[in-house]
């Protein structure tokens, strides 16, 4: 059942109260807010793991790695 499904057979006339279906949701209870780490926003942060693996995946198909210091 979506979100607004159960929105409408709780408060079918919800459009009345509220802006939004995600008002109605929150003053039902159906969902609420989490507080988060906002370094997790970040893209970046978020997509580093994934970036990773495809490099080792690059590097375990293609060959090659870091350059190496030279002498």
């Amino acid at each position: 059942m979506t979100l607004r499904e159960q929105v409408e057979q709780r408060l079918p006339n919800w459009r009345s109260w509220y802006p939004s279906i995600f008002d109605a949701a929150e003053d039902l209870g159906l969902i609420r807010a989490v507080v988060c780490d906002p370094a997790s926003l970040n893209l970046n942060n978020r997509h580093t793991a994934i970036r990773q693996q495809a490099e080792q995946a690059h590097r375990d198909q293609w060959g090659g790695g870091p350059a190496e210091p030279e002498d």
